[in-house]
C-alpha cells in the first residue's frame, strides 16, 4: 500500500496503559472503565488502515492515495484523520462526536455523511475550510440552529432529526444547494430559507403552524410538510411556478377556504396529498380540488380520472 505525503501518527487508545501498577484500587478502576473503553475510544492508525478504500490517483496524477474511509468505532476523538489529506468520501456515522475540526484539513472532501453523533452546534466546525464539500449528513444529532454553518459547493444537506428551532444563514451562501432535508426537528413556521435554487425540501415532523417565507423557493419542485399543525395554505404564491409535488397529509387543514391558496400553483402542481386533514371529510372534496387544479395527475393515492375532470369543468361553469 502507497499513501502519497500521509503522515501515520498513532494514537493509542484509551484506557491502555504500560505503568505496570498491579495494586487492588487500580485493578478496581480497570475493571469499572472497561466497558467504556470497550465503547468510546481515540481514532487509530488501524482503524484508519481498516477503514480506507478507493484507490485513485492524487492530484498531480504520479501517485495514488486511498481516498474513502469508514469509521463507524463509537469514537470521541478523530484527531489521527488530519494527515490524510487526500480523503474525499469519509463516514463518521454512528460515533460519538461532537468536535469535527480535524477534519479542517481534508479540504478535498465532496460526501461526509456524521448522522448520529452529539454535535451540537456549526460553530468551529470546519466547513468553511471544506469549500469543494457538495454532500453532508448530519442527520440526528444536538443541533438546535443552522447557523454559523457555510457550504458553497453543497447540493444536498440533511439535518433529520435534530432539535432545529429556528432557521438561520440559509441564504446565498449555499447557491448551489437542491435538497434540504429538515424532517423530525422543532420548525414552528417555513420562514429563513432564501435558497431560489433549492428543488426538494422536506419539513415533515416538525411543529409547522404557518407557511411563510415560500416566495423566495422559486424553482422548488417538491415540498413535504406531512404531520405538522398547519390549518391553511396560505403563503402559497405565484412565485412557485415550478411546484410539482406538494404533501400536506396528517395537518388540521379543515375546509374550502384554507385550501384556496392552491390555485396559485395550479399552472404546475402534479401530485397533491391531502389525506388525514379534516377538509378531505367533504363529499365533494376531489371535485373542489380538481376546479383549483386543472392540471392535477394525482389526489392522494389515486389518479385523477377524466370523469372527475368533466365534473369539475361542469360544476366550474355553474359557479362561473
Amino acid at each position: 500500500m502507497y499513501w502519497d505525503g500521509e503522515k501515520h501518527a498513532y494514537i493509542p487508545a484509551d484506557g491502555q496503559s504500560n505503568t505496570g501498577n498491579t495494586d487492588t484500587e487500580s485493578k478496581d478502576k480497570k475493571e469499572k472503565n472497561k466497558s467504556k473503553t470497550e465503547l468510546v475510544q481515540c481514532l487509530t492508525q488501524n482503524d484508519i488502515q481498516e477503514g480506507l478504500s478507493l484507490l485513485c490517483k492524487t492530484g498531480n496524477g504520479l501517485a495514488h492515495a486511498f481516498i474513502k474511509l469508514d469509521l463507524k468505532k463509537r469514537l470521541s476523538n478523530i484527531s489521527a484523520i488530519s494527515n490524510f489529506i487526500h480523503i474525499r468520501f469519509l463516514d463518521l456515522s454512528n460515533n460519538l462526536l461532537s468536535d469535527l475540526s480535524p477534519l479542517a484539513s481534508l479540504t478535498q472532501l465532496l460526501w461526509l455523511k456524521a448522522d448520529r453523533n452529539e454535535i451540537q452546534s456549526f460553530r468551529r466546525q470546519p466547513f468553511a475550510q471544506l469549500t469543494f464539500l457538495q454532500w453532508l449528513n448530519v442527520a440526528v444529532n444536538l443541533l438546535t440552529d443552522t447557523g454559523d454553518l457555510v457550504g458553497p459547493s453543497l447540493e444536498t444537506l440533511n439535518l433529520i432529526g435534530n432539535r432545529i428551532e429556528k432557521l438561520s444563514c440559509l441564504d446565498g451562501r449555499f447557491a448551489n444547494l437542491t435538497t434540504l432535508e429538515l424532517r423530525g426537528n422543532q420548525l414552528e413556521t417555513t420562514e429563513g430559507i432564501y435558497l431560489p435554487n433549492l428543488h426538494h425540501l422536506y419539513m415533515a415532523q416538525n411543529v409547522i403552524k404557518h407557511l411563510k417565507g415560500l416566495e423566495n423557493l422559486e424553482r422548488l419542485q417538491t415540498l413535504h410538510l406531512r404531520e405538522n399543525q398547519i390549518e391553511t395554505l396560505d403563503g402559497l404564491n405565484l412565485n412557485m411556478r415550478c411546484l410539482q409535488y406538494l404533501n400536506i397529509r396528517g395537518n388540521k387543514v379543515a375546509n374550502e377556504n384554507a385550501i384556496q391558496s392552491l390555485q396559485y400553483v395550479s399552472k404546475s402542481l402534479q401530485i397533491l396529498v391531502l389525506s388525514e386533514n379534516p377538509v378531505v371529510e367533504s363529499t365533494e372534496y376531489r371535485i373542489n380540488i380538481v376546479m383549483l387544479l386543472p392540471n392535477l395527475e394525482r389526489l392522494d393515492k389515486d389518479p385523477v380520472t377524466s370523469d372527475e375532470r368533466v365534473e369539475a369543468k361542469e360544476k366550474f361553469k355553474v359557479y362561473s
